[in-house]
Protein backbone atom coordinates (compact mmCIF):
# COMPACT_ATOMS: atom_id res chain seq x y z
CA UNK A 1 0.00 0.00 0.00
CA UNK A 2 1.09 3.57 -0.70
CA UNK A 3 0.79 6.41 1.80
CA UNK A 4 1.14 10.16 1.32
CA UNK A 5 2.33 12.10 4.38
CA UNK A 6 1.63 15.83 4.14
CA UNK A 7 3.57 17.31 7.04
CA UNK A 8 5.85 20.35 7.32
CA UNK A 9 7.56 19.23 10.52
CA UNK A 10 10.55 17.10 9.50
CA UNK A 11 10.75 15.30 12.84
CA UNK A 12 7.07 14.31 12.77
CA UNK A 13 7.27 13.30 9.11
CA UNK A 14 10.28 11.06 9.75
CA UNK A 15 8.55 9.37 12.69
CA UNK A 16 5.40 8.75 10.65
CA UNK A 17 7.44 7.43 7.73
CA UNK A 18 9.35 4.98 9.94
CA UNK A 19 6.14 3.70 11.51
CA UNK A 20 4.32 3.16 8.23
CA UNK A 21 7.32 1.65 6.44
CA UNK A 22 7.57 -0.88 9.28
CA UNK A 23 3.96 -1.81 8.44
CA UNK A 24 4.82 -2.36 4.78
CA UNK A 25 3.73 0.99 3.30
CA UNK A 26 5.53 2.76 0.48
CA UNK A 27 5.86 6.39 1.57
CA UNK A 28 5.86 9.72 -0.23
CA UNK A 29 6.23 12.88 1.83
CA UNK A 30 5.15 16.41 0.92
CA UNK A 31 5.91 19.40 3.11
CA UNK A 32 3.78 22.00 1.35
CA UNK A 33 0.37 22.30 -0.28
CA UNK A 34 2.03 22.71 -3.67
CA UNK A 35 4.17 19.58 -3.31
CA UNK A 36 1.16 17.61 -2.06
CA UNK A 37 -1.07 18.63 -4.97
CA UNK A 38 1.69 17.72 -7.44
CA UNK A 39 2.13 14.31 -5.78
CA UNK A 40 -1.61 13.66 -5.95
CA UNK A 41 -1.67 14.57 -9.65
CA UNK A 42 1.07 12.11 -10.60
CA UNK A 43 0.47 9.19 -8.20
CA UNK A 44 -2.22 7.05 -6.61
CA UNK A 45 -2.30 6.57 -2.84
CA UNK A 46 -4.23 4.19 -0.60
CA UNK A 47 -4.15 6.55 2.36
CA UNK A 48 -3.07 10.13 3.06
CA UNK A 49 -2.26 11.85 6.36
CA UNK A 50 -2.75 15.59 5.91
CA UNK A 51 -1.64 18.14 8.50
CA UNK A 52 -4.02 21.07 8.22
CA UNK A 53 -1.46 23.57 9.54
CA UNK A 54 0.89 23.89 6.56
CA UNK A 55 3.22 26.86 6.05
CA UNK A 56 2.23 27.78 2.50
CA UNK A 57 -1.54 27.29 2.68
CA UNK A 58 -4.43 25.31 4.03
CA UNK A 59 -4.32 21.54 4.29
CA UNK A 60 -8.03 21.56 3.43
CA UNK A 61 -6.99 22.36 -0.16
CA UNK A 62 -4.97 19.14 -0.17
CA UNK A 63 -7.97 17.17 1.11
CA UNK A 64 -10.15 18.61 -1.65
CA UNK A 65 -7.57 17.53 -4.24
CA UNK A 66 -7.50 14.05 -2.73
CA UNK A 67 -11.29 13.81 -2.78
CA UNK A 68 -11.18 13.93 -6.56
CA UNK A 69 -9.68 10.44 -6.20
CA UNK A 70 -12.32 8.57 -4.23
CA UNK A 71 -10.06 5.54 -3.75
CA UNK A 72 -7.78 7.36 -1.28
CA UNK A 73 -8.51 7.23 2.45
CA UNK A 74 -7.86 10.62 4.05
CA UNK A 75 -6.94 11.38 7.66
CA UNK A 76 -6.82 15.05 8.71
CA UNK A 77 -4.18 15.78 11.35
CA UNK A 78 -4.74 18.69 13.74
CA UNK A 79 -3.29 20.11 16.95
CA UNK A 80 -5.00 19.44 20.27
CA UNK A 81 -8.14 21.50 20.88
CA UNK A 82 -8.59 22.71 17.30
CA UNK A 83 -12.13 21.38 16.91
CA UNK A 84 -13.00 23.94 14.24
CA UNK A 85 -10.14 22.65 12.06
CA UNK A 86 -11.28 19.06 12.51
CA UNK A 87 -14.78 20.03 11.39
CA UNK A 88 -13.34 21.85 8.37
CA UNK A 89 -11.31 18.79 7.47
CA UNK A 90 -14.30 16.47 7.66
CA UNK A 91 -16.43 18.87 5.64
CA UNK A 92 -13.73 19.02 2.98
CA UNK A 93 -13.94 15.24 2.65
CA UNK A 94 -11.58 13.68 5.20
CA UNK A 95 -12.65 10.21 6.30
CA UNK A 96 -11.38 10.68 9.86
CA UNK A 97 -8.94 12.76 11.88
CA UNK A 98 -6.04 12.43 14.29
CA UNK A 99 -5.22 14.90 17.08
CA UNK A 100 -1.57 15.57 17.91
CA UNK A 101 0.08 14.08 19.82
CA UNK A 102 -1.11 10.58 18.96
CA UNK A 103 0.34 7.14 19.56
CA UNK A 104 1.34 4.48 17.08
CA UNK A 105 -1.55 2.21 18.07
CA UNK A 106 -4.15 4.92 17.43
CA UNK A 107 -2.52 5.88 14.11
CA UNK A 108 -2.53 2.31 12.81
CA UNK A 109 -6.06 1.63 14.08
CA UNK A 110 -7.47 4.67 12.30
CA UNK A 111 -5.64 3.88 9.08
CA UNK A 112 -6.89 0.29 9.22
CA UNK A 113 -10.47 1.46 9.81
CA UNK A 114 -10.40 3.92 6.92
CA UNK A 115 -8.81 1.54 4.42
CA UNK A 116 -11.13 -1.31 5.47
CA UNK A 117 -14.17 0.92 4.96
CA UNK A 118 -12.93 1.91 1.51
CA UNK A 119 -12.45 -1.73 0.53
CA UNK A 120 -16.05 -2.43 1.49
CA UNK A 121 -17.34 0.66 -0.34
CA UNK A 122 -15.54 -0.34 -3.55
CA UNK A 123 -17.30 -3.71 -3.44
CA UNK A 124 -20.82 -2.21 -3.34
CA UNK A 125 -22.60 -2.86 -6.67
CA UNK A 126 -24.10 0.33 -8.12
CA UNK A 127 -25.27 -0.06 -11.70
CA UNK A 128 -28.25 1.01 -13.79
CA UNK A 129 -29.79 3.08 -11.02
CA UNK A 130 -29.65 0.25 -8.45
CA UNK A 131 -27.58 0.28 -5.25
CA UNK A 132 -27.10 -3.00 -3.39
CA UNK A 133 -26.38 -2.39 0.30
CA UNK A 134 -26.24 -5.82 1.88
CA UNK A 135 -29.82 -7.08 2.05
CA UNK A 136 -31.15 -3.68 0.94
CA UNK A 137 -31.70 -2.98 -2.74
CA UNK A 138 -32.31 0.64 -3.65
CA UNK A 139 -33.91 1.19 -7.06
CA UNK A 140 -33.51 4.88 -7.83
CA UNK A 141 -35.48 4.69 -11.08
CA UNK A 142 -38.54 3.08 -9.45
CA UNK A 143 -38.13 4.98 -6.15
CA UNK A 144 -38.28 1.72 -4.21
CA UNK A 145 -36.26 0.08 -1.46
CA UNK A 146 -36.50 -3.67 -0.89
CA UNK A 147 -35.19 -5.57 2.12
CA UNK A 148 -34.63 -9.24 1.31
CA UNK A 149 -37.24 -8.91 -1.44
CA UNK A 150 -39.84 -7.12 0.70
CA UNK A 151 -40.83 -3.56 -0.23
CA UNK A 152 -40.15 -0.97 2.49
CA UNK A 153 -42.74 1.78 2.78
CA UNK A 154 -40.58 4.90 2.71
CA UNK A 155 -41.92 8.40 2.20
CA UNK A 156 -40.53 10.37 -0.73
CA UNK A 157 -38.26 12.42 1.51
CA UNK A 158 -37.08 9.35 3.44
CA UNK A 159 -36.22 7.73 0.11
CA UNK A 160 -34.39 10.82 -1.16
CA UNK A 161 -32.38 11.13 2.07
CA UNK A 162 -31.47 7.44 2.02
CA UNK A 163 -30.33 7.64 -1.62
CA UNK A 164 -28.05 10.57 -0.79
CA UNK A 165 -26.46 8.57 2.03
CA UNK A 166 -26.24 5.37 -0.03
CA UNK A 167 -24.46 7.13 -2.89
CA UNK A 168 -21.74 8.18 -0.43
CA UNK A 169 -21.43 5.08 1.74
CA UNK A 170 -18.76 5.54 4.38
CA UNK A 171 -18.54 9.32 3.88
CA UNK A 172 -20.24 12.11 5.79
CA UNK A 173 -23.10 13.90 4.05
CA UNK A 174 -23.64 17.36 5.52
CA UNK A 175 -27.01 18.29 7.01
CA UNK A 176 -27.13 21.51 5.00
CA UNK A 177 -26.50 19.58 1.78
CA UNK A 178 -29.37 17.19 2.55
CA UNK A 179 -31.67 20.08 3.43
CA UNK A 180 -30.74 21.93 0.25
CA UNK A 181 -31.23 18.91 -2.02
CA UNK A 182 -34.30 17.35 -0.40
CA UNK A 183 -36.10 20.25 1.28
CA UNK A 184 -34.66 23.04 -0.92
CA UNK A 185 -34.34 25.04 2.26
CA UNK A 186 -32.15 25.25 5.35
CA UNK A 187 -34.50 27.13 7.66
CA UNK A 188 -35.14 25.84 11.18
CA UNK A 189 -38.44 24.13 10.40
CA UNK A 190 -36.82 22.08 7.63
CA UNK A 191 -34.00 21.13 9.98
CA UNK A 192 -36.49 19.79 12.54
CA UNK A 193 -38.26 17.91 9.75
CA UNK A 194 -34.98 16.25 8.78
CA UNK A 195 -34.52 15.07 12.37
CA UNK A 196 -38.02 13.56 12.34
CA UNK A 197 -37.51 11.86 8.97
CA UNK A 198 -34.14 10.48 10.08
CA UNK A 199 -35.70 8.93 13.18
CA UNK A 200 -38.43 7.34 11.07
CA UNK A 201 -35.95 6.14 8.42
CA UNK A 202 -33.74 4.47 11.00
CA UNK A 203 -36.76 2.72 12.51
CA UNK A 204 -37.87 1.38 9.12
CA UNK A 205 -34.39 0.21 8.13
CA UNK A 206 -33.75 -1.44 11.49
CA UNK A 207 -30.57 -3.49 11.63
CA UNK A 208 -30.29 -3.61 7.83
CA UNK A 209 -28.48 -0.27 7.69
CA UNK A 210 -26.59 1.79 10.25
CA UNK A 211 -26.78 5.56 9.90
CA UNK A 212 -24.32 7.36 12.16
CA UNK A 213 -24.68 10.97 13.29
CA UNK A 214 -21.48 13.00 12.97
CA UNK A 215 -22.06 15.75 15.51
CA UNK A 216 -22.19 19.24 14.07
CA UNK A 217 -21.73 18.03 10.49
CA UNK A 218 -24.23 15.47 9.21
CA UNK A 219 -24.83 11.76 8.71
CA UNK A 220 -22.94 8.75 7.39
CA UNK A 221 -24.29 5.43 6.12
CA UNK A 222 -21.85 2.84 7.41
CA UNK A 223 -20.72 0.18 4.92
CA UNK A 224 -21.81 -3.40 5.39
CA UNK A 225 -18.68 -5.31 6.25
CA UNK A 226 -18.33 -8.78 4.82
CA UNK A 227 -17.23 -11.47 7.30
CA UNK A 228 -13.61 -12.61 7.02
CA UNK A 229 -13.10 -16.01 5.48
Amino acid sequence: MRALIVENDDKVARALSRTLRAEGFEIERAGTVRDAVEAIARSEFDVALVDLGLDDGDGVDVIRALREKASTGVLAVTARGEEADRVRGLRAGADDYLVKPFGVAELLARIEAVTRRLRVVRSVPQTHGVIDHGGLVIDRDRHEVHLHGELLRLTRKEFDVFVMLARSVGSVVERDHILDQVWHSTFEGSSRSLDTHMTSLRAKLGDAARISTVRGIGYRLEPVEKPDR
